[in-house]
Parts: C-alpha cells; structure tokens; sequence
C-alpha cells in the first residue's frame, strides 16, 4: 500500500529537532544503503533515555529480522558519532498500524482512514484536527471532519498519524492466515 517514493511524495517533510534530528541524519543513509526507509526518531526520558527509531521497507513492511538489522547498522553509527549525550536504550520498531505520517506518500497511500494532524500554527483556534484523508492536492492534503472538508497546507503540520480504527484494522491484516492453526501458546 505504497505509493511512488521518488520526489517530494517520498521525502520526509516531518523532520526531527535536536538530538533526534542529529540521529536522524546520522542513520538515515545508512538505512537507505540497506533498503530501508527513516520513519521517525525519537528521544525519550531523562534518566535511562529511549532513542526510539521507527524504520520500514519501501513496501511498508518491517520484520523482527529487520529491525534486528538496522539496530546492527546503526548502533556503531552511533557509538562512533555519539549524538546523544550520556547513556540511553536503543530501540528500533516498525511504525506499527497507528503509524505516523511522515512524507507526503503516507497521505496518499492511507487515504480513507483517520488521522489525527497537529497544526504547527492554530487555525481558526484549533490545535489539531481529526478526520479522514480524503488525499492531497499538490502541497495540501484534504481532510474530512465532522464539520466538513479541510484543506492543510503541509508546511502547517508539525505530526500527524493514523487512528486506530476496525477499518485500518482491517486494511492491515494478514493476507493470509496459513499456518496460524500451527503456532503454539504457553500454557
């Protein structure tokens, strides 16, 4: 459920600040030599900090394997380069069915489901706004509401991401459950 990365549909337009943005620089071409795509970085916590890298394949996909992979290629990056002062977990994660939408891509190819969109600057008092992506319109993206459709110029996004709903639950779910009869519990 990807659409074409090449261009500005493919670039991230929500980007990180501080150490996370130093990580995200970082690790980003590193990712890409190995065929994966940055998410999002996030840094989390005082004491015991989280570095929280959000990564996936172009199609969308992202395995346990995977992200055993990428933790491999970036933990030297980051012990060599060492962005974050003192000491901190690494976790590395799919974005997960309620993912953040980072590029411009991620409208297109959700459209029909919920998001939630934080503004970076109010409109009309509202901080944020929740509909459903209804698609973009060359640097918008259309959203209906309850109160009708919006148009938010991409440049006023500071984060969105998807809600978690039964239709995106849906949408999400295996192709296939071949083999799911095998697996064994505990207990």
């Amino acid at each position: 459920m990807h659409a074409g990365d090449e261009g500005a549909l493919g670039d991230r337009f929500i980007v990180e600040s501080g150490a996370a943005a130093r990580v995200a620089e970082l690790i980003e071409p590193a990712l890409s030599d190995r065929g994966f795509r940055l998410v999002r970085v996030a840094v989390s916590g005082r004491e015991g900090k989280t570095l929280q890298v959000m990564a996936e394949r172009a199609d969308g996909t992202m395995t346990i394997e995977d992200c055993e992979v990428v933790s491999k290629e970036i933990s030297p990056l980051l012990d060599v380069h060492d962005p974050i002062a003192g000491a901190y977990r690494l976790e590395v994660s799919s974005p997960g069915i309620d993912r953040p939408l980072t590029r411009r891509a991620d409208f297109a190819d959700w459209a029909g489901h919920e998001a939630r969109i934080k503004y970076a600057q109010p409109v009309d008092g509202a901080k944020q706004v929740s509909g459903i992506i209804e698609g973009i319109s060359g640097d918008t993206i259309r959203v209906a509401t309850p109160k009708g459709e919006r148009q938010i110029d991409f440049t006023n996004i500071a984060s969105a991401k998807l809600l978690l709903t039964d239709k995106l639950i849906n949408a999400t779910a295996p192709l296939s459950t071949e083999g799911a009869d095998l697996i064994k519990t505990e207990g």
